[in-house]
């Protein structure tokens, strides 16, 4: 998946559990794990706005695109 999931090292860098960052976004610790560890496929903005305002980062501080070396076809856009 060419999506990277760096939760777990803005987590480390901030010295904060994955519970009480749960607890402060409002949201499961299981759904939170699943994204930390690129079991979901989506994650709302709303969310994503919340962790970054609790964690003091940006959006690019927790996600980042890897190529896969595939070059995008056609047939993806639609």
């Amino acid at each position: 998946m060419p999506i990277i999931i760096r939760l777990d090292r803005v987590l480390a860098d901030k010295k904060m559990r994955l519970n009480d960052l749960a607890d402060r976004v409002g949201i499961s610790n299981v759904n939170l794990s699943n994204l930390k560890t690129g079991k979901v496929k989506a994650i709302r903005f709303s969310t994503l706005e919340a962790i970054c305002h609790i964690l003091d980062c940006q959006p690019g501080d927790i996600l980042e695109y890897v190529s896969d070396g595939v070059a995008p076809s056609d047939d993806a856009q639609t």
